[in-house]
């Protein structure tokens, strides 16, 4: 009489430094990359693309759904080049900043002297109005008239102002694409239309100062940052349940408006799952 015993049917699943390691990576990726994808688009998208390639679970969908694999190998190297190219974008934005920064010095400079030099007419014109006070009040109409002449003085600050900042833009796109001529006209139209935007809005200058200090003479940035920094603010204005935790996600993330929102969400959702 022969004797058996039943076999067990389930797989058992082996687990491997290998796996635990890429999901650890995975994790690292992801979370490190939801944030950046505020404040640093392209390298936040290098994250989350290093995490869908590292973590199993995604390696396992593409392999059902796509019918394909990616060795171990191949997902490393294509890791390695996402973090090159993120990294050597981000370098070219702050040398694109850094070049900048010395240009716009001395532009501002010689604003100063053409509006310090309009002056010294405006100045002689009061010396005759003085001397003719002698013999009756008639010099109280000149001086009134002279008043015209000091609110004209102003109005040619402006377009000098916007002719140095357009000099400035046009030899940031000349550097920036050489002799490529086309990109160096659509570059420095977009940062044109981008800086007569910028200049138009008046309110939350605060909001406005906190974009031009961040980017600078790149006027595209200004604008993006700008509007996106006033949508989270009006959202977060808004806001009126559980007014401790915005407090406290003011607290730490100050007027980058974005973050508070991002901040508040995240804390919201968990206290909720509580």
């Amino acid at each position: 009489m022969e004797h058996t015993t039943p076999s067990s049917e389930g797989k058992t699943k082996n687990i491997t430094l290998r796996s635990v390691l890429a999901w650890i990576l995975g994790i690292i990726f992801l979370i490190a990359g939801i944030p950046l994808l505020f404040t640093d688009f392209l390298t936040g998208l290098v994250f989350i693309v290093s995490a869908a390639l590292t973590l199993p679970v995604a390696n396992k969908l593409l392999k059902e759904k796509a019918g394909m694999t990616l060795s171990a190998g191949l997902r490393s190297i294509i890791v390695i080049i996402l973090f090159i190219i993120a990294i050597s974008v981000s370098a070219g934005k702050k040398e694109d900043v850094s070049a900048v920064q010395p240009q716009a010095s001395a532009p501002v400079a010689e604003q100063t002297i053409a509006t310090t030099t309009p002056s010294k007419p405006v100045v002689t014109n009061p010396a005759p109005a003085v001397s003719n006070t002698k013999p009756v009040t008639t010099p109280a109409p000149k001086t009134v008239q002279s008043a015209p002449a000091t609110t004209q003085a102003p109005t040619p600050a402006p377009q000098s102002d916007r002719a140095s900042v357009l000099v400035i833009l046009k030899a940031n796109a000349s550097a920036k694409w050489g002799d490529n001529y086309q990109m160096v006209k659509y570059e420095y139209d977009n940062q044109v239309e981008a800086y007569d935007w910028v200049v138009a809005q008046t309110k939350y200058p605060s909001i406005m100062a906190g974009a031009k200090q961040k980017w600078s003479n790149n006027y595209q940035m200004v604008k993006y940052e700008y509007e996106n920094q006033v949508e989270a603010y009006e959202w977060v204005q808004a806001q009126t349940a559980y007014p401790d935790v915005m407090v406290k996600a003011k607290q730490k993330w100050g007027t980058n408006y974005q973050m508070v929102k991002y901040e508040y969400e995240n804390q919201v959702e968990a206290y909720k799952s509580l």
